[in-house]
């Protein structure tokens, strides 16, 4: 079994960066971004520079268009599909021409996943998404990730999943991310995962090894329905922060995470930034609101009356911490932008796009590609903990080896 990796939704290459480091054979033979609506295709280029493009089967260049439009047939024979997916609304019915079809919601990026697994067959898939999606939507919580994992089960794949705060586990960002590992039912690691679910999620599952737990809490469980519109129409279930899927039986428990040494904000702050990045003193006070507490009045639509109220958020933030969730907004004028004193001139600012780099795990100046200042903080929004993606390598390392 070669290490080939398809990379779907690849962003600046995080998936791929995190296992090119470990520097065991994996082989990035096919990847696919591309940003609705952008003239330029920032993240895209930024790809290439580093890694080169992919020509699919057909010797053509497809990597930089949308990958609804691409022929999923042409992408190139891979071991590992990998990719991070938007949280969607992931409903479905059954198709105009057939009964036995399924239609899902049109612009629904899962569909794409769900069409290169059915043309390609890879053996192991490893997705990452943010953890809201087990409890989304609101008003038929589990549903949508109930969807994905009836897809998985249809197609003959089983699942473990885990949500993984990447401090916990040494990172420099207080990310939380699920994580699922999807593999096909003939593969050898299939075969050798011990019956008891509670086994795969504590000890023996890729997930367990990754990411080493305390503790385990009940292990409660449900069936999934063959018919995935079914699922799509009815399915509720209280998904906890990691599980396992297998045959169509979901298990579930809550975990308590083994926590170790993170990197501290403060250890990636850089001296003496560019004046461009410091705060203004005519917008402090907009940036001391933003940061506060608030209780305001407000009415709804249906003239319902009520007090919207939010908590504070450290102004400055810690340098004794890791930094919080990065957003794609990170470094406009917002609640969740970090804002830090600068260790060379004790003034606030916001990050310098090498720090945001260093929170999601990047080299330095990874995104220093020629594209502007704002598309680096959003790309790095965007991105993933690229350390959490090298964990999981170096379990799947052996995984394959036990394959061969």
């Amino acid at each position: 079994m070669e290490k080939k990796i398809c990379e779907l939704f690849a962003g600046v290459g995080g998936f791929r960066l995190g296992l090119e480091r470990l520097g065991s054979g994996w082989e990035t033979v096919w990847f696919s971004q591309w940003e609705p609506g952008a003239r330029t295709q920032w993240a895209h280029d930024c790809y290439v520079q580093h890694f080169g493009d992919c020509v699919d089967v057909n010797s053509e260049l497809h990597t930089g268009e949308d990958i609804s439009t691409v022929d999923k047939n042409a992408i190139p024979d891979h071991t590992l599909l990998v990719g991070g997916f938007p949280c969607q609304d992931y409903s479905v019915a059954h198709s105009l021409v057939s009964s036995k079809g399924i239609e899902g919601k049109k612009g629904v990026l899962w569909w794409q996943i769900r069409d290169t697994i059915i043309a390609k067959h890879p053996p192991f898939c490893i997705f990452e998404n943010v953890d809201r999606m087990l409890k989304s939507p609101a008003k038929q919580r589990g549903r949508d990730f109930g969807v994905i994992l009836a897809c998985l089960n249809e197609l003959g794949y089983s699942a473990e999943w885990r949500v993984v705060n990447a401090a916990q586990y040494g990172a420099a960002q207080r990310r939380r991310r699920v994580f699922i590992f999807a593999y096909r039912n003939d593969t050898a690691y299939a075969k050798t995962m011990p019956e008891f679910a509670g086994d795969v999620i504590c000890e023996d599952g890729l997930m367990a090894k990754a990411f080493p737990i305390i503790e385990i809490g009940k292990v409660t469980e449900t069936n999934l329905n063959n018919d995935i519109v079914e699922v799509s129409d009815n399915f509720k279930f209280a998904f906890e922060n990691a599980g396992y899927m297998r045959n169509g039986v979901i298990y579930t428990a809550k975990v308590l995470e083994k926590e170790e040494e993170p990197i501290l904000l403060g250890e990636i702050l850089q001296n003496n930034a560019d004046e461009k990045l410091y705060i203004a003193p005519d917008k402090m006070s907009k940036w001391t609101y933003l940061k506060g507490s608030k209780k305001i009045p407000r009415v709804a639509a249906n003239g319902h009356e009520y007090v919207f109220s939010e908590g504070p958020v450290a102004f400055p933030d810690p340098w004794n911490k890791p930094g919080r969730t990065m957003l794609t907004s990170e470094a406009t004028l917002n609640r969740s932008t970090h804002v830090v004193a600068d260790p060379g001139t004790g003034r606030y600012r916001i990050l310098t796009p090498v720090e945001a780099e260093r929170l999601q795990g990047f080299d330095d100046d990874w995104t220093n590609s020629g594209m502007p200042d704002r598309m680096r903080y959003f790309c790095m929004g965007n991105a993933l903990v690229v350390p959490m993606i090298t964990r999981m390598g170096k379990v799947l390392d052996n995984i394959i080896e036990q394959e061969n």
